[in-house]
């Protein structure tokens, strides 16, 4: 029997960023230094593939640092932590490791500065998310406020309307950020923004190639994990540049081959913390069933690389 022709597009960028293939080279690394285990506090990124392969090679995974020994290596997520987190490591005398990402510190210490100049904090976030809960710890509890939604501005309690600072979380969507942004500006004209966005360039470029490949297709998947916000934020894009149907799957195995019954193009991207080998099987997933004709769609070309801690590149 024939296989039926699908002309697949695929987004470019998408895939790992910087900051998570620094993350993820920080865990080796320490691996091949210090030897198994090596404890790492939260998921190094959100990928159920890769955190399972670095826990087969000896990385164990703890959300508090009370579930670490004081005498094994442990390393902070890429996400950022709290500035207790690294305090309370180094009264331990532990050895520790900060993977994040170096576009988290920047707005880590974007809002500290901000807080030295005498501005209340507003972060434009995801409640509970690792990287929200990380930067809102930069500060003394009660200092940043958060806001998800632009509804949300209408009600924020602040102390001195005319002396505010804002910043955002890296991975969030960037045409919903710019609503939030002008709700603020709106009714807190003095208030005082980043100097260079604070949503990262991975995530802004796998975005603007979602909605350059998204009309093109009759459905669109997002490799990623459910817990990873910005593959979140590509399923969202996608839909609202008009593609029908935009889903996110963590591997091959998690397509809905009827629900995409009658396409004839499909359009393909992954999220920052998805690795190639993923989106590789999904195509070959495609291969098996069509006839499949890849077609690439990029909008930006990446060549950022971000330096591992020198701890880690200084001899044992």
């Amino acid at each position: 029997m024939s296989k039926m022709p699908l002309t697949l597009y695929l987004a470019a960028p998408r895939g790992f960023c910087a900051g998570v293939d620094r993350a993820i080279k920080i865990v080796e690394m320490a691996l091949d230094k210090w030897g198994a285990p090596v404890f790492v506090r939260h998921e190094i990124v959100h990928n159920k593939f890769v955190v399972d392969g670095l826990r087969d090679k000896g990385a164990v995974f703890v959300e508090t640092l009370d579930e670490c020994p004081d005498d094994r290596p442990v390393i902070f997520s890429a996400h950022g932590v709290p500035k207790a987190v690294p305090a309370a490591a180094a009264k331990r005398e532990m050895v520790y490791v900060d993977a994040t990402c170096p576009l988290v510190s920047k707005v880590h210490i974007e809002a500290q500065r901000h807080a030295d100049n005498g501005l209340q904090m507003i972060m434009i976030g995801h409640a509970g998310h690792p990287e929200t809960v990380g930067t809102m710890g930069q500060l003394p509890e009660g200092d940043v406020l958060l806001v998800e939604t632009v509804e949300d501005v209408a009600h924020v309690d602040v102390r001195d309307p005319e002396r505010l600072a804002f910043v955002t979380q890296t991975t969030l969507s960037v045409d919903d950020t710019i609503d939030i942004v002008e709700a603020l500006k709106t009714r807190f004209p003095a208030i005082v923004g980043p100097h260079k966005e604070d949503i990262c360039y991975a995530t802004t470029n796998r975005q603007e190639a979602v909605k350059a490949m998204a009309p093109k297709c009759d459905a669109m998947l997002v490799v990623g994990a459910p817990n990873s916000s910005n593959s979140k934020r590509l399923v969202e894009v996608g839909t609202k540049a008009g593609c029908p149907y935009s889903q996110l799957v963590q591997r091959a195995a998690d397509i809905d081959w009827r629900a995409l019954d009658g396409i004839t193009s499909m359009g393909i991207t992954a999220g920052a913390s998805a690795p190639e080998v993923l989106i590789e099987e999904v195509i070959q997933a495609f291969r098996d069933r069509y006839e499949v004709t890849v077609e690439m769609v990029e909008t930006a070309v990446e060549n950022v690389e971000f330096k591992v801690p020198r701890v880690l590149r200084e001899p044992a």
